[in-house]
């Protein structure tokens, strides 16, 4: 198996934006504590050795294949690593002192941690494996045979979830949001009405309670809201500029914003889902409850479970792995996502959701043909 010729740089972020939740540590016997995707200094992982990308690139395939932790007479005998066992041992000690690999007991091999899975996905990333080739061909020749949509998605959900051995998801296509154009505050005794107007002839609005004492804040913060809507066209109001004597009553439009966008997403957002039960024969979750969230959010609220649209509209496929997603019920998970967009300006998301122990080249480009496959027949 080959390894990279170097290790340029490692993006602690997904889809062009910081994740909140991607610091991960760990304390080692003795309480030291470990590099941290927010610590770790890119000189470090630049002068990774190319003895520990081997053995990384190593290890990472064999827990993928086995989920038994390894050590170093058995990497060097199934990988047929030039070393002898010993430095194959040295370099796992080295690895594990940079947080990439971790012994889940004194007297076991050793496994990779997240830190190592998203140092080998954003560097050390093989070729995809024979059968996402196979799923790219055969998809090259599916056509619009399906009288629904829906029917479409669930076919291609359920092919992902068939090769990829992981939950799959996929998200119907959805139109961009309107944007706000301007806002319209109407106080009366004790009720706030709040108008958002979206266009011409797209307007909302929600009826608020007015707490007492900022009745006379509104005007001027509807003339703050509508200069800033007409001065920055996009429909976002920076809240960082809001001058500080409208804090009180600027928590009431932030309120009905957020509930506005929050009702307008749920209320159209669907997701095809496949490979559940995929999913809960993983080894890691076969005998665990930390898979519960996950069901939840499957039966009622698959949306959840995807993570946030790259900005880029002609990006890759995102890969979220452990602590990085947003959602927290995905912790002991990774997701690997990619988006479609149809001929009309919606857009949708395709995803796999599985362990961290994830053949990650093989899920990448399944997920990426499966995505280029829904835009060519809704483009």
């Amino acid at each position: 198996m080959g390894a990279s010729e170097g290790v340029s740089e490692v993006l602690w972020h997904c889809c062009g934006r910081s994740c909140r939740r991607c610091t991960w540590h760990r304390h080692g016997s003795g309480g030291v504590e470990l590099p941290t995707i927010a610590n770790l200094s890119h000189r470090s992982l630049e002068s990774l050795p190319r003895r520990q990308q081997e053995v990384l690139q190593a290890t990472v395939r064999h827990y993928v294949d086995t989920v038994e932790p390894v050590g170093s007479h058995t990497l060097v005998r199934r990988f047929g690593l030039p070393a002898s066992p010993a430095t194959v041992r040295s370099a796992m000690g080295a690895l594990e002192q940079r947080g990439l690999l971790t012994q889940p007991h004194t007297s076991a091999g050793r496994i990779p941690s997240q830190l190592g899975y998203r140092l080998f996905v954003d560097q050390l990333l093989p070729a995809p494996g024979a059968a996402a080739l196979q799923l790219d061909r055969e998809l090259a020749g599916v056509g619009l045979q399906w009288a629904a949509l829906d029917d479409l998605l669930q076919h291609l959900a359920r092919r992902l979830a068939d090769l990829t051995g992981l939950l799959s998801l996929i998200s119907r296509p959805l139109r961009p949001q309107p944007q706000l154009q301007a806002v319209r505050l109407v106080a009366t005794s004790d009720r706030l009405l709040v108008f958002l107007v979206q266009g011409a002839s797209l307007s909302s609005s929600l009826n608020l309670k007015l707490p007492r004492g900022i009745a006379d804040e509104l005007p001027l913060l509807e003339a703050w809201a509508n200069e800033q809507l007409h001065n920055q066209p996009g429909g976002a109001l920076p809240w960082d500029r809001l001058p500080a004597q409208l804090n009180r009553s600027a928590g009431l439009l932030r309120q009905a914003l957020d509930s506005q966008e929050s009702q307008s997403r749920l209320g159209s957002v669907a997701v095809v889902a496949a490979g559940l039960g995929h999913l809960l024969g993983q080894p890691e979750f076969s005998r665990s409850t930390t898979l519960l969230p996950v069901v939840q959010q499957v039966d009622g609220a698959a949306h959840l479970l995807l993570g946030p649209e790259p900005r880029d509209p002609e990006a890759g496929a995102g890969i979220w792995i452990g602590s990085e997603h947003p959602n927290t019920a995905l912790e002991a998970c990774a997701v690997v996502q990619a988006p479609y967009r149809t001929a009309d300006g919606a857009s949708g998301q395709v995803a796999v959701i599985g362990p961290m122990r994830m053949a990650y080249a093989t899920a990448r480009a399944a997920v990426q043909s499966v995505a280029s496959i829904l835009q060519r027949l809704l483009s």
